[in-house]
């Protein structure tokens, strides 16, 4: 996937990315949470919506493999609004099993 849904842009039509996308929910995710998000693990097309997976660091410690990291999914409609969002897991940043 290239390209999401189109935006009007003072009277023009422009289409949002899968960048602009994720960058939206990333921004979304860190002004609702006061957490920094750490990465965006993915992006996918769900019907008129977008899902957007998103990795937070939830509890910074030190050193960083201790971190608490929580795993986020965004939903936007196609104009990059936020519809929805909940936290799908938590685990430390050092684990290595991705199933938690």
């Amino acid at each position: 996937m290239a390209d999401g849904d189109e935006e009007k842009d003072g009277g023009k039509t422009k289409r949002l990315g899968v960048r602009e996308l994720a960058r939206r929910a990333g921004g979304e995710l860190e002004q609702l949470l006061g957490k920094p998000v750490a990465s965006v693990l993915g992006v996918q097309k769900r019907d008129d919506d977008y899902e957007v997976t998103v990795e937070v660091v939830e509890v910074d410690r030190i050193p960083e493999t201790t971190n608490i990291m929580g795993v986020y999914k965004v939903v936007l409609d196609g104009q990059g609004e936020l519809l929805e969002y909940a936290r799908t897991r938590r685990y430390h940043r050092s684990q290595a099993n991705e199933d938690g």
